[in-house]
């Protein structure tokens, strides 16, 4: 298994050799997602079909993040490599089923160990790699590290977190309050609809 770790977006440094210049613009899509249910909670997912034979890139959305956020991403990767891509969004994200308040301590964990490995038999997913951003990272580390996965063909981590670092948590407090002025709320309502609270909270 292979695993590739960024601190930030290979396009945010304009990194050639990664992605070609088409790739790179994002453009607002029509929604398109479909849902699945896993453990009786509905899980907003899209599927870019690529190459049977091939692995599937998972991608696994950061904290703010979903389906919608990911926007036109997944299909131009799936068109880069010919691989098969599954995006989802997590329980309170997007316009998957909401949650109870607060997350529990260990979310990152149960995300890895039970709900990934049910989404990927739900999908019929087998040989895979796991790219994801920031809690995402974080998440695809644990479900890596918890025991062997042969299916399991690499990392691409993005910001994944590692340590706590004294500029997260002064970013944390500044999205709070932006959140709580309204201006923030705002915005990330027009990815979660009625799960605004859930996926900032």
């Amino acid at each position: 298994m292979k695993c590739l770790i960024s601190s930030r977006w290979p396009w945010r440094k304009g990194l050639s050799g990664h992605l070609p210049r088409e790739c790179l613009t994002i453009k607002k899509l029509e929604d398109s997602s479909s849902f699945f249910s896993v453990g009786g909670v509905e899980l907003e997912y899209k599927f870019i079909k690529g190459k049977s034979d091939r692995p599937t890139i998972v991608l696994l959305h950061e904290g703010l993040g979903c389906v919608a956020t990911w926007k036109d991403f997944p299909e131009k990767l799936a068109q880069k490599t010919g691989l098969s891509v599954l995006v989802y969004s997590r329980s309170g994200y997007g316009r998957s089923s909401p949650i109870m308040l607060p997350r529990p301590s260990d979310f990152h964990s149960r995300e890895a160990l039970e709900v990934l490995p049910s989404v990927l038999e739900k999908m019929n997913v087998e040989k895979h790699f796991l790219l994801g951003h920031s809690d995402g990272a974080s998440i695809a580390i644990i479900y890596a590290g918890s025991k062997p996965r042969p299916n399991l063909k690499g990392l691409i981590l993005l910001s994944p977190h590692l340590a706590t670092e004294k500029k997260c948590v002064h970013q944390i407090q500044k999205a709070a309050s932006s959140y709580e002025s309204g201006k923030l709320r705002a915005q990330l309502r027009k990815y979660h609809g009625d799960n605004t609270d859930c996926a900032f909270l």
